[in-house]
């Protein structure tokens, strides 16, 4: 092959690699331009609920790095977190079934106390 044919190939795949990034880069907004395009109320919603986000990500992060400790890995031990949580919820739910339970029958054997 002629020397200009290999000069024209790497000036195509060099403007192909570095200007597609570049164009790109050029033409994405960035988050403060995205958030200037909101409508009001949209803007005020994005504000309220950031705080609550940013702590669940925080969570999420450092429930990461904790599994990420153990042998095992970080899906298996996810999912055994996941497990002994939804075991104590149901547990915790029960409880708090019960104690409604016992609640009413204290009241009703209160209020068959007071008819009599």
């Amino acid at each position: 092959m002629k020397t200009i044919t290999w000069v024209k190939m790497i000036a195509a795949g060099a403007s192909c690699c570095i200007g597609g990034p570049a164009l790109i880069y050029y033409v994405t907004p960035s988050e403060e331009e995205l958030f200037s395009r909101y409508n009001p109320e949209l803007q005020r919603r994005s504000l309220e609920n950031r705080k609550g986000k940013q702590e669940n990500f925080d969570t999420f992060v450092t429930r990461l790095k904790q599994y990420s400790k153990s042998d095992k890995p970080i899906w298996t031990a996810w999912e055994e977190d996941d497990e002994k949580t939804r075991k104590l919820g149901v547990q915790a739910m029960l409880e708090a079934k019960r104690a409604e339970d016992a609640a009413a029958e204290a009241r009703r054997q209160e209020i068959k106390g007071s008819l009599r």
